[in-house]
């Protein structure tokens, strides 16, 4: 079968529907970590699992009129493998995409080495996160400067705070560090900066591989030394802490809306299965939401996964089947996709998860919106 990529990009436009594809749910019952983390398997999904900083907002919200600390669903496999992610949410690491230093990464001479550092041929090595070093912020924001060198030492969390308060995050990804910007930035020294590279044994609950760390950097790195899992704090930021796991505390669970189905359909009977077992074939509005359905299609036993997506060349537009949600791009519609009536779209379960449009008798496992 001919894939090729999807190259209107949707999300962002305006919409009709108003739907989270998870909700937090605070549960005000003290049970140790893996009593909380059953509850929430047996009542609801899992024990809360966080994206990027809008979830920290969400869950937040959920814990109103409370003011203790509350178990989520982060913990800390110690003898498991240390697992390398990039500080922004979004990007994800990929191993075959690196640009290490001969020799690195490595723990020398046994020393924990966590962190990666920038040198100024932009090769990588690591060191210990608790040395305090110059950092490099990325700013999504500012057209004008996108990457600013703060020549102040900070540890390597003392660093990611300071570049999330002030800018977006510490520079993050090979399409940052590619960048010709970056290297003019980097050529006016030769100092060895901090960036968004740092690995870990933390694992989610729900086995999602989300890189979202929002560690209390008053408190010396101690998720590195004390309690295998981790609360939600009381701070306004509610930033997280470490506590012995038989500790008995409220806790957070959420709720997926979506479900990924390893059955191969056709698009057409996948959308049928989902009206007639849930709700729809899943509808994606946001860049979150993408994010969120892109961990879920990474278990797929398919290489693509179909989602709410359908072309119809007729009507010269790409729709969303849920709710009749349109988007026209008559100006956009090229003489290939034309010719190609009734596309269906899938997202590329491996790789970096873009949509592909396809034939859609092509059976494929699909992913289902439950409300």
């Amino acid at each position: 079968m001919k894939w090729s990529l999807i190259l209107l990009f949707l999300m962002g436009q305006s919409c009709f529907i108003d739907c989270q594809l998870y909700e937090y749910l605070y549960i005000n019952e003290a049970k140790t970590w893996t009593e909380a983390q059953q509850y929430c398997r047996e009542n609801h999904t899992d024990l809360a699992t966080v994206y990027n900083m809008t979830d920290m907002k969400r869950l937040l919200s959920t814990r109103a009129g409370y003011n203790r600390d509350a178990w989520i669903g982060l913990y800390d496999q110690r003898d498991g493998i240390r697992t390398w992610y990039w500080s922004l949410p979004e990007v994800e690491f990929n191993e075959s995409e690196t640009n290490w230093d001969q020799g690195e990464p490595n723990d020398h001479e046994g020393v924990t080495e966590n962190c990666g550092i920038l040198m100024s041929n932009l090769e990588w090595q690591n060191i210990p996160c608790e040395l305090e070093r110059p950092f490099l912020c990325y700013d999504e924001t500012n057209r004008t400067q996108k990457y600013h060198l703060i020549r102040e030492g900070k540890t390597w969390q003392e660093a990611q705070s300071y570049c999330r308060e002030k800018h977006t995050d510490l520079i993050s990804g090979m399409k940052q560090l590619q960048d010709g910007e970056l290297e003019k930035v980097m050529s006016s020294t030769q100092i060895k900066t901090y960036f968004g590279l740092f690995r870990d044994t933390w694992r989610w609950s729900d086995g999602s591989s989300f890189s979202l760390r929002h560690w209390n950097d008053q408190l010396n790195n101690q998720q590195y030394n004390t309690g295998r899992c981790a609360v939600a704090g009381t701070d306004d930021e509610g930033r997280w802490k470490t506590e012995s796991c038989d500790q008995r505390k409220p806790f957070i669970c959420y709720d997926d809306k979506v479900i990924l189905v390893k059955e191969n359909k056709t698009w057409e009977d996948a959308l049928n299965y989902c009206r007639c077992h849930y709700h729809d074939l899943v509808t994606l509005t946001s860049l979150d939401e993408q994010r969120w359905i892109q961990e879920k299609a990474k278990n797929a036993s398919t290489d693509y996964v179909w989602i709410g997506l359908r072309y119809n060349c007729f009507k010269n537009m790409w729709f969303w089947v849920c709710k009749e949600i349109r988007f026209n791009r008559e100006s956009q519609v090229s003489e290939e996709q034309m010719r190609n009536c009734d596309m269906s779209g899938a997202i590329d379960a491996r790789g970096k998860h873009r949509w592909i449009q396809g034939n859609d008798t092509e059976e494929l496992n699909f992913i289902c919106s439950k409300v």
